[in-house]
């Protein structure tokens, strides 16, 4: 427990979660997980005044093979503090925060269990409250409270599972709608092809894209599996990026989409096969901004 300062990775929690020769000895576990559960909540209660009793968070994770174990630390360890646990099972983090908002769950926060773009043998927490992400600062603070402040223990914890993904997919799908005009496909004649790259972002064929008319034959690597075995889910990875784009090619794609493990990261490669990400990316949909928002500012971040 003293190396828990030394998980944070910015405004995220990172480790190895599972033995691998290269990358060295596992410092990621449920026990360490139930840890920084008590030190979620002490810094709800103590640093964003949450009053609200009980507390309910809402817990996911992406396909990474470690994330049912830890999930399953962090539970315990809610439930300890008397939360009301809401295991969501397989997710995303813009779902896990959406949960926050959404009525049919109003938690006060949400935990992901994902290490991102990272190799199959890492995993971590990313955190959130009402107000969005936990900052740098905020995570610096759960791990010292999870480190030296013994946690809230209080009765009649519970915990009950229900999906997100679906919630989530129908509340992209009426933004979509919404954000094009009012028909119901606004995506048909287009075809549009998703690499997911066994991570958690499979749904968005059957659940978003064909659900606004889009076609998605071609599609690949959808069903979620921790062994990543086709390529890592990385839009920035070279080989993820250059199957994509020959998926595109091979389909005759309008579009192709490639998402990380937790949906919170995509690029993606046009029909004749070039990409767009980071910097380019921001360009065109800067271009969309400024079109339906005359005189709009622009804000992102240094490496774009």
């Amino acid at each position: 427990m003293k190396d828990l300062q030394s998980l944070q990775s910015g405004s995220d929690i990172r480790g190895i979660a599972l033995d691998n020769e290269e990358a060295g000895a596992v410092t990621l576990t449920a026990e360490i997980a139930q840890k920084i559960a008590g030190g979620i909540v002490h810094w709800l209660e103590k640093d964003k005044a949450y009053q609200t009793q009980p507390l309910k968070i809402v817990v996911g994770q992406d396909s990474r093979l470690s994330g049912e174990e830890l999930k399953q630390g962090l539970i315990a360890g809610f439930v300890a503090s008397g939360i009301e646990v809401i295991d969501v099972s397989l997710a995303t983090t813009p779902a896990i925060f959406m949960a926050t908002k959404f009525p049919e769950y109003q938690c006060d926060a949400g935990v992901m269990i994902t290490a991102s773009h990272l190799p199959y043998y890492f995993n971590g927490i990313k955190i959130f409250s009402k107000s969005g992400g936990a900052e740098e600062t905020d995570i610096a603070q759960i791990l010292r409270y999870a480190k030296d402040t013994e946690p809230i223990i209080r009765e009649n914890g519970t915990v009950i599972f229900k999906e997100l993904i679906p919630v989530y997919a129908q509340d992209l799908v009426a933004k979509i709608r919404k954000g094009i005009g009012t028909e119901a496909q606004p995506l048909k004649g287009f075809h549009i092809i998703v690499d997911a790259g066994n991570g958690a972002g499979g749904f968005f064929v059957k659940r978003v894209l064909e659900v606004l008319g889009a076609n998605t034959m071609g599609s690949q690597f959808l069903e979620p599996d921790g062994h990543f075995p086709n390529h890592i889910p990385n839009p920035d990875n070279k080989e993820a990026m250059e199957s994509i784009r020959q998926a595109v090619l091979k389909s005759q794609a309008d579009l192709g989409v490639i998402f990380d493990t937790d949906v919170d990261r995509a690029a993606v490669v046009d029909q004749a096969g070039n990409v767009l990400n980071r910097s380019n990316l921001i360009a065109v949909l800067a271009t969309i901004v400024e079109h339906e928002h005359p005189g709009s500012a622009i804000v992102t971040n240094s490496p774009t």
